[in-house]
């Protein structure tokens, strides 16, 4: 069964929301910074960080993370919106599906937790458990 977690704009994010495409650059940022630590380090820290090509196809309103290495398949991303309180609510949703392992799990959890800190929103993980990035009042 595919598992889902969310990461919720909210008052007090730095942004509203975000498109698919900035998701996309959010994500090749995290890369990159990843292989500038593993220069530091001597080491290709970027392939164990991020072992994933992103994929995309133009018809679809999402993209999908494809494993480079056989411990990763499969963890899709897309971007939308619900009403809450007559306000929208944008997010970003994270989905492993059926047949992810644990290695996308920890990686979507990474990648969850940089992006919603990076832009102080608000996480809903995959075990139902809440962080709260963003200053609440």
């Amino acid at each position: 069964m595919s598992q889902s977690a969310y990461i919720q704009f909210t008052a007090g994010s730095a942004v509203d929301r975000m498109s698919l495409e900035d998701v996309q650059q959010v994500m090749l940022r995290y890369r990159d910074q990843m292989a500038l630590t593993g220069r530091q380090l001597g080491w290709e820290y970027e392939a164990a960080a991020f072992p994933y090509t992103i994929e995309k196809n133009p018809d679809e309103p999402w993209f999908y993370l494809k494993g480079t290495d056989p411990a990763y398949r499969y963890i899709l991303v897309g971007v939308g919106s619900t009403p809450e309180d007559e306000a929208n609510i944008h997010h970003i949703q994270l989905v492993l599906p059926d047949g992810s392992t644990h290695g996308d799990k920890a990686k979507a959890n990474e990648l969850c937790k940089y992006i919603a800190k990076r832009m102080a929103a608000k996480l809903h993980l995959f075990n139902g458990r809440t962080i709260h990035y963003n200053t609440r009042k």
